[in-house]
C-alpha cells in the first residue's frame, strides 16, 4: 500500500496540474508543493533503510558498576 502511495505521488507530479487543449495551455504544480514532495518521498525511502541510522537507543553500563 506504501508503494501504491508512493507511485501516485510520483505520477501526480510528473503530470502537468491542469491542460487546456484548444488553447494549449499548461499550468505545472506550484514549486513549494514539488520540493515537499519530494522532501517526503525521500524521507520515506530513508526510512525504509533496514542499516539506516537512525535513532538508536543503547545502554551503557560502566565496568565495576555491579
Amino acid at each position: 500500500m506504501a508503494a501504491d502511495t508512493e507511485a501516485t505521488i510520483e505520477d501526480a507530479l510528473a503530470a502537468p496540474r491542469r491542460v487546456k487543449a484548444d488553447g494549449v495551455e499548461v499550468e505545472q504544480h506550484p514549486l513549494p508543493d514539488q520540493v515537499d514532495a519530494a522532501r517526503y518521498l525521500d524521507a520515506k525511502a530513508a526510512t525504509a533503510k533496514r542499516n539506516s541510522l537512525g535513532v538508536r537507543l543503547t545502554r551503557l553500563v560502566p565496568p565495576g558498576g555491579d
